[in-house]
């Protein structure tokens, strides 16, 4: 990490994404000290205009752009990029903190929510490769922290409500375009998705893996227990597509390894960091509670009537904040604050 100073050099690799203008977006209102900002993307971007705050900025080409001297490269792009221009950029000197998956499970890549293990970048020296988790991960993990520090996790079983936000752009049209046609009585074309997902659910993201999980089921399991640093932990997901543009809903049942009291949860969650608990008798859903918010949100909280420490609790967020723009920027903020203390 560079010296402390008033402004840092930031660039955004896939800034035409519906990531990378959130991280622009996100970038502008909370005044990051930025003294310059560069919005890369492919060639085939090249020239179009991404708004940060009141400025347009023009995309340049990411292949031909030159690192050096810059402070922070948020990577948005997809893994394939990052393979190829993250390193690159670190062996610049510039720290990457990056979005996709590419480099989540490497052990000498930190993967951080900062409100749960930002501790681990304390000794971060800058000029490397931090990873962003995935989005489901980053909400459940906000959620569940205060719980595990107090009492400890055995056992998580979670079920995911994600929106079509979570796969693009393309995603968010393919819906739109199939809405349309139902309502018209015309049989919808899949593309992006395995099946039509407007009307529909989808219990499959990603690609299936040999033990019967998908790919997006595989990362909350390794990447939870990454992140906690606790290879004991067993985490059971079923991750679900659902017709929902904006914001992502998770079903979380989990087992103590202490008996826990319900009234002392509640006060943990109250006063977690990044989080709101929205008890009875709020209805909390990820449109109108999470959508455009920056904090994860919690209801249904409540003891599980099967397991004397079993535990349930409803999780909201949106995804492509803080499940992925915001938390890349918290990442940053964390290590200028701590080259200022």
């Amino acid at each position: 990490m560079t010296t402390s100073k008033d402004g840092y050099r930031v660039a955004v690799v896939g800034a035409t994404g519906a990531v990378g203008e959130t991280m622009l977006e996100i970038l502008a209102e909370r005044q990051f000290p930025v003294a310059e900002v560069a919005a890369l993307a492919s060639e085939r971007s090249v020239g179009r205009e991404v708004s940060f705050g009141r400025k347009s900025l023009v995309v340049d080409d990411l292949a031909k752009f030159d690192f050096s001297g810059w402070d922070f490269a948020l990577f948005s792009a997809g893994g394939s990029v990052s393979a190829e221009h993250a390193p690159r950029a670190a062996a610049a000197g510039c720290t990457v903190i990056d979005n996709t998956s590419h480099f989540r499970l490497d052990p000498k890549v930190p993967l951080v929510v900062p409100e749960v293990n930002g501790a681990v970048l304390d000794d971060f020296g800058g000029g490397g490769i931090i990873a962003n988790p995935n989005c489901s991960t980053i909400q459940m993990l906000v959620a569940i922290a205060p719980i595990y520090r107090r009492y400890g996790i055995t056992r998580i079983n979670v079920a995911t409500y994600q929106s079509v936000s979570g796969a693009g752009k393309s995603a968010m049209e393919e819906l739109g375009r199939q809405s349309v046609d139902r309502f018209n009585f015309r049989e919808p074309e899949a593309e992006v998705f395995q099946a039509p997902i407007a009307f529909n659910v989808i219990a499959e993201i990603d690609v299936i893996e040999d033990n019967g999980y998908t790919r997006e089921e595989m990362k909350m399991h390794r990447e939870t227990r990454k992140i906690f640093a606790d290879d004991s932990m067993a985490v059971n997901a079923t991750a679900v597509r659902v017709p929902v543009f904006m914001g992502h809903g998770e079903a979380v049942h989990l087992e103590t390894r202490e008996p826990f009291e319900l009234d002392e949860v509640r006060r943990l969650l109250e006063n977690a960091p990044g989080l709101r608990l929205l008890d009875v008798p709020e209805r909390v859903t990820p449109l109108t509670h999470a959508a455009g918010k920056d904090e994860v949100y919690v209801g249904r909280l409540r003891k599980d009537l099967s397991h004397p420490r079993g535990l349930n609790l409803w999780v909201v967020a949106d995804n492509v904040r803080k499940g992925a723009a915001l938390n890349a920027v918290q990442i940053a903020e964390y290590l200028v604050a701590a080259n200022r203390s």
